[in-house]
C-alpha cells in the first residue's frame, strides 16, 4: 500500500510539474495580483486599481519592435487617449541587470522624458517576478484587465508583426479594440492573440 501511495503521489507531482507557470493567467479569470515599484520609488498593487480598467504593457527601450511604437508616437497616443478615460496604464520593464533594456530608475525617467511617454506608472521588474507571473514573452506584450480584475485581453498590440513604423497605419490595433469594447461594456471579441517582438530579457 505504501508503494502504491508513493507512486500515486509521484504521479500527482509530475502532473502538477507539467502545468506551465502561466496557467495562473487565463482569459476570463482574475488577473494575478502583484506589487511593483515604479521609476519614482512608489509602490503599486494591482488589486488597488480594482474598479478601473488596467493595461499592462511589457517594454524594453532597446527593442526595435518597442521603438516602432514609441518613435512613431503610437504608444504615447494610446497611453494619453486611454488614461484620459480613467484607464490605468502600467508599463513594465522586466529586463534583468546586465541584459538589453535594463534601466535604473534614473535611466527609466530619462527614457520616459525622451520618448514623452504617458503611462500611469513605469514599473521596474529586474528580477522578472511580475513578468514570470504573467508569462510575459515579448516586448511589447499587452494585457487588458477589466474593472472587476478579470483578464479580458492578452497578446500582441496589433496585427502587423514587423518592426516598420509605416505598418502601424494599416494594422488592426488589438489592444485599442479590446479597450474600446471594455469601456463600452461589451465583451472582447478577440481576447487572445500571439504576441510579437523581442523576447523579454529575464
Amino acid at each position: 500500500m505504501t508503494k502504491t501511495f508513493l507512486l500515486s503521489l509521484f504521479a500527482a507531482f509530475m502532473v502538477l510539474a507539467a502545468i506551465p507557470a502561466s496557467a495562473a493567467v487565463a482569459i476570463g479569470k482574475p488577473a494575478p495580483d502583484f506589487t511593483g515599484t515604479d521609476s519614482h520609488g512608489k509602490s503599486h498593487k494591482l488589486s488597488d486599481f480594482k474598479g478601473k480598467i488596467v493595461v499592462l504593457e511589457w517594454t524594453n527601450p532597446g527593442c526595435p519592435f518597442v521603438k516602432k511604437h514609441y518613435e512613431s508616437k503610437n504608444m504615447q497616443k494610446l497611453q494619453a487617449d486611454y488614461t484620459a478615460k480613467d484607464v490605468v496604464w502600467l508599463s513594465i520593464n522586466s529586463s534583468a541587470e546586465g541584459k538589453e533594456g535594463y534601466l535604473t530608475a534614473t535611466d527609466a525617467n530619462k527614457n520616459i522624458a525622451d520618448w514623452e511617454s504617458k503611462p500611469t506608472a513605469y514599473l521596474l521588474d529586474p528580477k522578472g517576478e511580475i513578468g514570470h507571473l504573467y508569462d510575459a514573452k515579448t516586448t511589447p506584450h499587452m494585457f487588458v484587465i477589466d474593472k472587476e480584475g478579470i483578464l479580458v485581453y492578452e497578446g500582441a498590440i496589433d496585427s502587423d508583426d514587423s518592426f516598420k513604423p509605416e505598418a502601424i497605419a494599416t494594422a488592426k490595433n488589438y489592444a485599442s479594440v479590446a479597450l474600446d469594447s471594455v469601456l463600452a461594456g461589451k465583451p472582447v471579441e478577440t481576447a487572445q492573440t500571439k504576441p510579437y517582438g523581442c523576447s523579454v530579457k529575464y
